[in-house]
């Protein structure tokens, strides 16, 4: 919420605006945003958005990440028509710096104008590669192919442009560096200045800021490319080699020290890769640890900058959340829900976790509520949230209830070639159908736990409860899910014996496959993913992994699992170099 402080602050840095830069500015909203002045800050980029490439960006990021956090479609094709005016305005020969700006560069030399000048067009250059990631992103949310080729073609135009930046910015820099070893006093004053090329005007400072800018937008397109399924790299023709998860982290890290009006973004990236994407697509493997410790250490070190922000106590949430203190993640996210309340995205997002950290606990009746508000507040996939609401009254024991919210789900399906929105109508077509029962509805919420990659965070006792449930099931149609579900739950007891039986009868039937058509491809990547564990199984569970990914197609979030395998192979890769 936004108070005294954040309006106080906003005046303040409105007093300033005849005294710096747009670059300080930009900071300073961005700070402002990420202290729940969400208002505040986005009042101040609009103000000056059509005046500077920076503001302009500005106000633009505030829009992506209100379409990130909701994955409305209204909002992301709004945070998509800003982030385009916003290219246009950098791409403008019209388009000037803030006022102060050009005030200062009227006051100033040639040579130091040119300096500006070489700043501005760098930057200018690098605000476009940044709304072209950013494009590419709300493209690839939507998880479709032709979203992945789409999105592709427009990470390839970002990474030329950050290549021409990058280059230009380490020349600048080299020369920088060979005027500052030069003895001053070996220089006179008038030869030196008066014919001095423009990358002498051009001062440390800036470049190093210029260098944060550019490491930014460089290190998130190498962590997209790292996530897309390599035989959609091929379709696409991307870049012909693989993103490089390592360097994009790298520098992710520089642009964060950075400072760039980037530097809070950055950190916000580093902290959404560790907490929500690494452990999602069981990148590097299912082991989250080292993840978390950095995740923690950026925590700990931003703190004090932003003591009561409701974002970073949301990712604070999701580390709980991970090392499977699902209390505190609930304190957490509940603290986070009270601080942003007057930023309804974010709200809906601490929604979503208090009802997902609620089915961890198996606490079905809260999970209801927070899914129950996010079907009738959400603009975004009522369709999913009809579905989890229905699981979960159903599991609470209303079973009249949930049957008339899985009615509800078909009416509600809009987005046709969504796989979350198709998984969620067939799912409540078959409950409908069969008539729920307390148990089935149970299923159902084990199933997504799995499928979300969630049961890695539910206790010991939980799991077991879970177990006795899915023991008494014998209906013949979820034979092959219950198996899956079943070695699942033993993996995460660390009882690999039992897994891979389960996993191996639910790879073999047959029927389970022409109603749960994902279920035998995950469960042979689960085999695998056990095999590779143990270094005298690693070819077996290699070969297990290309069979899942050969074998099988068309099934309910095949691209979900293919990243999933392409990060498992990419790893054994460099463990044991091919």
């Amino acid at each position: 919420m936004a108070g005294p402080e954040q309006s106080q602050q906003q005046q303040q840095v409105e007093e300033k605006a005849e005294h710096i830069d747009d670059a300080e500015m930009a900071l300073q909203g961005i700070n402002m945003l990420l202290n729940n002045g969400f208002k505040e800050s986005d009042e101040l980029f609009k103000r000056y958005r059509s005046q500077s490439p920076l503001m302009s960006f500005g106000a633009s990021f505030v829009s992506f990440l209100n379409a990130m956090m909701t994955f409305e479609e209204e909002k992301m094709q709004m945070a998509c028509d800003d982030l385009r005016t916003t290219e246009k305005l950098c791409e403008s020969d019209s388009a000037g710096v803030i006022e102060t700006i050009r005030n200062k560069i009227k006051k100033s030399m040639d040579s130091q104008r040119s300096g500006v000048v070489v700043v501005d067009r760098l930057q200018r250059q690098i605000i476009v590669a940044d709304c072209q990631v950013y494009l590419a992103v709300l493209s690839f949310v939507k998880q479709e192919l032709s979203a992945y080729i789409k999105g592709g073609w427009i990470l390839r135009k970002a990474w030329k442009m950050y290549n021409k930046c990058h280059s230009d910015i380490s020349q600048l820099q080299e020369a920088c560096q060979r005027r500052s070893s030069l003895n001053q006093e070996s220089l006179t004053a008038d030869n030196a200045n008066h014919n001095a090329p423009v990358e002498n005007c051009v001062t440390a400072e800036a470049l190093d800021r210029l260098k944060g800018s550019v490491s930014f937008g460089y290190g998130l397109f190498h962590l997209c490319i790292s996530m897309v399924p390599p035989h959609l790299l091929k379709i696409i023709n991307l870049l012909g080699f693989p993103g490089d998860r390592l360097q994009g982290l790298s520098s992710l890290m520089y642009a964060s020290e950075s400072k760039d009006m980037k530097a809070p973004l950055a950190t916000l990236a580093l902290l959404w890769y560790h907490t929500v994407v690494l452990p999602f697509f069981a990148l590097d493997g299912s082991d989250t640890h080292e993840g978390l410790l950095e995740a923690k250490a950026i925590l700990q070190r931003k703190s004090v900058v932003y003591p009561n922000s409701s974002l970073f106590m949301f990712f604070k949430g999701r580390v709980h959340r991970l090392e499977c203190h699902i209390n505190s993640a609930l304190a957490c996210f509940h603290d986070a829900l009270e601080l942003a309340s007057d930023q309804r995205e974010l709200q809906h997002v601490c929604l979503y976790e208090i009802g997902w950290c609620s089915m961890i606990e198996l606490n079905f009746e809260d999970a209801f509520r927070a899914f129950e508000r996010l079907k009738n507040e959400s603009r975004w996939s009522q369709c999913y949230y009809a579905y989890l609401t229905g699981v979960c009254q159903g599991a609470s024991g209303d079973l009249d209830g949930a049957s008339g919210v899985f009615k509800d789900v078909q009416k509600l399906f809009k987005r046709k070639n969504n796989q979350i929105e198709q998984f969620a109508v067939k799912r409540a077509e078959r409950l409908r159908k069969t008539t729920p029962t307390r148990e089935l509805c149970i299923l159902g919420v084990i199933e997504v736990l799995y499928l979300w990659k969630a049961l890695a965070n539910c206790s010991a006792s939980k799991l077991q409860i879970m177990n006795q449930v899915l023991q008494s099931l014998d209906e013949s149609s979820c034979r092959g899910l219950k198996q899956l579900l079943l070695g699942a739950i033993h993996k995460c007891h660390g009882n690999m014996r039992d897994a891979i039986q389960a996993f191996q009868l639910a790879a073999k039937d047959e029927y389970g496959r022409q109603i749960n058509s994902y279920v035998q491809a995950y469960a042979v990547y689960e085999l695998g993913c056990i095999l590779l564990a143990k270094p005298e199984t690693v070819g077996k569970g290699r070969s297990l992994l290309l069979q899942a990914k050969e074998d099988f197609t068309g099934y309910d979030f095949e691209n979900r699992l293919h990243v999933r395998i392409h990060s498992a192979l990419a790893s054994l890769k460099e463990v044991v170099p091919q």
